[in-house]
């Protein structure tokens, strides 16, 4: 692993507290070139975790606030009369950046939730009929709270499966909890504005290295085995997309890299599985009435495929 991504990641937690493997998921996905759906309650330091990223890896940083009455144009832009010159001009919205962190993207309609589907697929935004290419690194983080569904419109089944990962953002511990306190109530948290660790170019570099990383047959059959015992069960009623296969190996080779090797074990894949899951697979109701968890679930179908040697 280069040493820019090393001193990226340890900046990252020092900022950060007791979110460690949250943000060493968050990295790989990046990493992958996927994008993120955050869970958690307000509070959590969700937009932190985000803009803190954006601001290592010298990236632009754009937040929307998703309402009921945003429209589609309020994210990727319009065409506006200029009296002046007696032209249309082309207004681009907020989604022409590297990093955006979509907040509370439950809150708006479908048609507006859909305007990021391109985008978040095809890298481009198409306005009144001319596409426009967007950044070489785009990465799209949805936030969702999962205490509060008045008002809301849940994501489709569709559009979840664009995500790389849905990551739950639970409270840190009580000591780094108490030490969060204890630095806000002195005025020594996140005082200093966070330091620029590598280029845009250096990260470039580093994702074609990933694509390098080895993944043997065994393993590819591994991941294969663990997609295809989610359609295969009883416990779940909708399995995972081949997708979902794709976004396990992806993340996997990024997970071996930060683990500073050059090629996938089955352990990486049993560390990514669980987040690159959770939000493309639907119990039974059997299941759900038993208050068995998706989590619960995917460690034991993940327990219960062979690991390859």
């Amino acid at each position: 692993m280069r040493t820019e991504l090393t001193s990226l990641l340890e900046q990252y937690e020092r900022r950060i507290l007791g979110q460690n493997l949250n943000l060493r998921l968050l990295l790989s996905a990046i990493l992958t070139g996927g994008h993120v759906l955050l869970e958690g309650v307000p509070g959590t330091g969700k937009t932190q975790m985000v803009r803190t990223l954006a601001g290592l890896l010298g990236g632009d940083f754009n937040r929307i606030q998703f309402t009921p009455d945003l429209l589609p144009s309020d994210i990727t832009g319009s065409m506006i009369y200029n009296m002046k010159e007696g032209s249309f001009q082309t207004l681009k919205g907020p989604i022409f950046t590297n990093i955006l962190l979509a907040d509370e993207i439950n809150r708006t309609p479908a048609k507006t939730q859909a305007a990021l589907l391109e985008a978040m697929e095809e890298k481009q935004v198409t306005i009144q009929g001319e596409t426009y290419m967007l950044q070489e690194v785009f990465f799209v983080v949805a936030t969702q709270n999962p205490i509060e569904f008045e008002g809301t419109y849940p994501l489709p089944e569709a559009q979840q499966d664009r995500f790389l990962f849905k990551l739950q953002v639970d409270f840190p511990s009580f000591e780094e909890e108490k030490n969060v306190l204890k630095q806000v109530i002195e005025n020594n948290f996140n005082r200093t504005k966070v330091s620029q660790i590598m280029d845009l170019d250096t990260f470039v570099a580093i994702r074609k290295e990933i694509e390098d990383i080895t993944i043997s047959d065994n393993v590819l059959d591994y991941i294969m085995k663990i997609v295809r015992k989610t359609r295969d069960t009883d416990m779940i009623h909708f399995g995972a997309s081949t997708r979902a296969g794709i976004s396990i190996g992806k993340a996997a080779q990024s997970w071996a890299y930060l683990s500073d090797r050059n090629y996938v074990t089955p352990d990486d894949i049993k560390m990514v599985a669980k987040p690159a899951l959770r939000h493309r697979i639907q119990l039974s109701p059997h299941v759900e009435l038993e208050g068995a968890t998706v989590d619960q679930i995917i460690e034991e179908l993940v327990g219960s495929v062979p690991v390859p040697r």
